[in-house]
Formats: C-alpha cells, structure tokens, sequence
C-alpha cells in the first residue's frame, strides 16, 4: 500500500520550490518550502531539507523545459528556460548520486496532470490537460492516460494565437514576445500592467485582454487534443477565480458551434475549471512521480 511508502517530492518551481514527504493526499507528512533563487543556493537548501528525511523514492516534478529522454546526455536537466541562471542545471545526476534511491522527474504540470488522474477531477478520464499560470505558462497534456512526449515533452504554453482586437501589448517572452506565456505569466502581467497583477483591481479593462489570450490557448488545446477536462491552476487565477466565467464564454464563441465540439462547449462548467487537489496538485505531482519511480 503506498501509505507504508514514503516519497520525497520536489516540486520546482520559477518562484519557489515545495518539498512534500508522503505518499499521496491523504499522507502528507512534512512539507517545506524554499524561495526559488540561484541553483546552487536552492538545491543546498533542497538537500538541507531532505538530508533529515527517511525515504524510498524521490520525485521531481520541476519547471523547464526538461531534457526528458533517457538516451541524450543531458537527461534530467534544465535546458533553455527564462529562469535566469538556471540552464544546464543537472538535477537527476545530482540528486542520484547523493541519495541512490529511485528516481523519477517530468515538468511540472506534466506531474500535477498525472496526479490528477491518479488522486483529482481527472480520475478515470483517458485524455486531459493542467495548465499553471504563474511566473511562466505550462501545460501538461495526457493522452491514453500518460504524458504525451515525442521528440521534447510539448511547449504549449509557448504558443501563439489571434490577438484581441486593439490589444497592442508586445508580450514579455524573450523568446517568442506575445506567446501564451508572454501574454499570461505574472511577469507579462506586470510589464502590461505596470505593476504587479495582484495589484489591479478587477475591473481593469486589460483583464478582458487575459480572458481572451487564455481562451484562445484553450481554443487551440480543444481542437487540437480534445481533453475531456483542462485544470488550470497556478497563482494568477487561485486569486481570480471569478475568471473562469469570461474564460469560458469566450472559448465557446471562438469554437462557434463547430462540429461535436458544440456539445463539447455546452459542458464547460465541468470541462474547465480549478484542479481536484487544489493548490496541492503541484507537491502531489512530484509524490506521483516518486511513486512511478517504484512501479518501473
């Protein structure tokens, strides 16, 4: 039973990491967390925590992009992210060799996607997709109940749509400008804001902008992949919920009717919405990960 396990999880994450020790909702033991700053300050603080824990399994469940592939070199490693500092950051290597037990990691929503099949709203669903908006955009997509991954795990919170009309914000990506994550992210909302998004009251008219841009991300998800259900959570909207109902509205007037999709819409009360577990879909991503660790 995994309540006799015990799972170290890492959630990493662009503003702070989150170490869970337990082995799913109902057996979370410890939890601490460390500010997100240079690498070798955050793993040391990371290892500080994990040094005086009993475990058999740890799970990583950290921002990216990840080099996920067993076969390159660099498995296991952040590579090319906005994170100042962090590229090359060699997690797996790291963490193996100073713990030697077993050992699983996936991005972040990847993780927090798995867990809420396993424990959440998305039990028993074969395909569904969790978004995270906060310093950066994720999406984690699962198809036939794992993962989709094909030569790189997906980027799609990189991607790009038809922009509202009027809306002449260039977007913060330095990759790519008004990309999902250049129009969405907290930083991209405080350079279009001028401020810190938390600091905006909720009649401020650049929320429309947010509504749309985040519509347009799930327009293309629905009709590319069809989830039976997209979690969005993350920082930006926990503290906006009341976001949900113009998002959705504005996903079924972009979808317009079209096809079996209509159907798809006149569901997106239940389709679209928080995750299960919360804010703990994160942590518990990184249980799920560890707990896979064992099961290979």
């Amino acid at each position: 039973m995994t309540a006799n396990l015990s799972i170290a999880g890492l959630e990493l994450g662009g503003t702070k990491c989150v170490a869970t020790l337990g082995s799913g909702p109902g057996d979370v033991r410890e939890q601490h967390v460390v500010p997100t700053t240079d690498p070798a300050t955050t793993l040391a603080a990371i290892e500080a925590v994990l040094d005086g824990w009993r475990f058999d399994a740890i799970g990583i469940a950290s921002f990216g992009p990840i080099e996920l592939n067993p076969a390159r070199p660099n498995f296991g490693s952040i590579i090319a992210t906005t994170k100042p500092g962090w590229n090359d950051t060699d997690l797996v290597r790291r963490l193996a060799a100073r713990y030697g037990k077993p050992l699983a990691i996936q991005t972040d929503v990847n993780g927090a996607a798995v867990a809420e099949a396993r424990w959440g709203a998305a039990a028993g669903l074969s395909t569904h997709a969790y978004i995270t908006i906060g310093t950066g955009v994720g999406v984690g997509l699962v198809a036939n109940g794992r993962p989709i991954m094909g030569y790189a795990h997906g980027e799609a919170g990189h991607m790009r749509s038809a922009r509202a009309p009027g809306d002449g914000f260039a977007g913060w990506c330095p990759y790519h400008g008004d990309c999902a994550e250049g129009l969405l992210s907290g930083p991209a909302l405080a350079a279009r804001f001028g401020r810190p998004g938390q600091e905006v009251g909720d009649d401020a008219p650049e929320w429309d902008y947010f509504a749309h841009d985040l519509a347009a991300l799930l327009h293309n998800l629905i009709v590319s992949l069809a989830p039976e259900r997209i979690a969005i959570g993350g920082g930006v909207m926990t503290k906006r919920p009341q976001l949900f109902g113009a998002v959705r509205e504005k996903v079924a007037a972009m979808i317009n009717g079209y096809g079996a999709l209509a159907g798809y819409c006149a569901e997106l009360d239940t389709r679209v919405g928080p995750p299960g577990l919360g804010d703990m879909a994160g942590p518990l991503g990184a249980i799920a990960m560890g707990l896979e660790a064992l099961d290979r």
